[in-house]
């Protein structure tokens, strides 16, 4: 009998302890992305939170549902997913600046983000002087431009001075597209005082340009841009061009910024080019990510950019001088790692 109790107790303790492990596995798919919100192993993230050990789950933060971030960013996190020992669970974000502060919270491991908006942060420079710098992130790669579109229903309206008094979405609050805006508006002498300005993700935008509830929506995304084109199924869409003369000041003020055409055809009906500027959607994670995980995230990018290219458009322009050219932001040392073996040295601090 006491040897029946003595087996009972240990069978007893053994289940305790095959509970308790099963309690700390983490849980969720390997690369989904049809979340939302700040969901995800927020645990494990932050500037000071442990770096996770490999095979287990990532967020990345990138941008609105109808967005090239959402979805170029679901191809990768797939992709990753499957051909590497990573998991990574993408989620719907406000943009830019969101991903950022989201980083610096704990609530992301990895976000997708704009060259300019993150220099500004890393640096406590531009909109990011008065609240400080956000240095906990570090960069692993650019992934291909993006594109200012200024879209409208509206053909009378062809300038940007043509925004004066209308009804404006200028992204999500706390958008990369929010500073695209103020930059823009600032080269024809405008703020934001001269129009009336909406916060709204890009699919919400164009809902509101087909009911006539707003003029004109900034989109900064590569094009095309599923909520456009979505947008040009039903109405004729137009591209607002920036002039030679405003360009020049844009780009004298603003350097980081670039000149970019978007060719007619892009979108269903648009039959002219329009001339805009652009930044680098760029792949960046938390500083205390492990250097085994972030070489493995870039080099399982960037060795399979022709497979990757197959299953989003966005994959054609992956390349390794537009991954490391014009990034002030240090590399994370792991994607480091990966660009030097590949004869490509980045910086990893200042």
């Amino acid at each position: 009998m006491k040897k029946r109790w003595i087996a009972l107790i240990l069978a007893a303790l053994l289940l305790m302890a095959l509970a308790a492990c099963g309690g700390n596995t983490s849980s969720g798919s390997s690369g989904s992305s049809g979340s939302s919100g700040s969901s995800g192993s927020s645990g494990n993230s932050g500037a000071s939170a442990p770096a996770p050990a490999a095979g287990e789950k990532l967020t990345m933060g990138t941008g609105g549902e109808q967005g090239t971030y959402y979805a170029f960013g679901g191809v990768l996190a797939n992709y990753i997913g499957q051909n590497s020992d990573l998991s990574i669970n993408v989620v719907s974000t406000g943009g830019t600046a969101a991903n950022i502060t989201g980083i610096h919270g704990g609530l992301y491991d990895l976000a997708t983000v704009q060259s300019d908006v993150s220099t500004y942060a890393f640096f406590g420079t531009n909109s990011f002087a008065e609240s400080g710098a956000i240095d906990g992130f570090r960069v692993l790669g650019a992934l291909y431009a993006e594109t200012v579109q200024m879209v409208t229903c509206d053909p009378s309206i062809t300038s940007v001075a043509d925004l004066k008094g209308k009804s404006v979405c200028v992204g999500d609050v706390g958008s990369g597209t929010y500073f695209n805006t103020v930059d823009v508006l600032a080269a024809y002498d405008m703020t934001l005082d001269d129009i009336t300005p909406v916060y709204q993700s890009f699919g919400d935008s164009t809902e509101s340009i087909k009911d006539g509830k707003i003029d004109v929506a900034f989109i900064c995304a590569g094009a095309p841009t599923t909520a456009v084109t979505d947008l040009a199924t039903s109405k004729s869409v137009y591209l607002i061009s920036i002039d030679d003369a405003h360009m020049k000041k844009l780009l004298d003020a603003c350097p980081w910024y670039a000149s970019l055409t978007i060719p007619a055809g892009t979108y269903n009906g648009f039959d002219q080019d329009a001339v805009t500027i652009t930044v680098k959607a760029t792949l960046v994670a938390r500083s205390t990510l492990s250097d085994d995980a972030a070489y493995k995230i870039v080099s399982t990018i960037f060795d399979n950019t022709e497979a990757i290219a197959g299953l989003h458009g966005k994959g054609a322009e992956l390349s390794l001088s537009f991954a490391t050219e014009g990034i002030a932001v240090p590399f994370h040392p792991g994607a480091a790692k990966y660009f030097a073996e590949k004869g490509i040295t980045v910086s990893t601090g200042y």
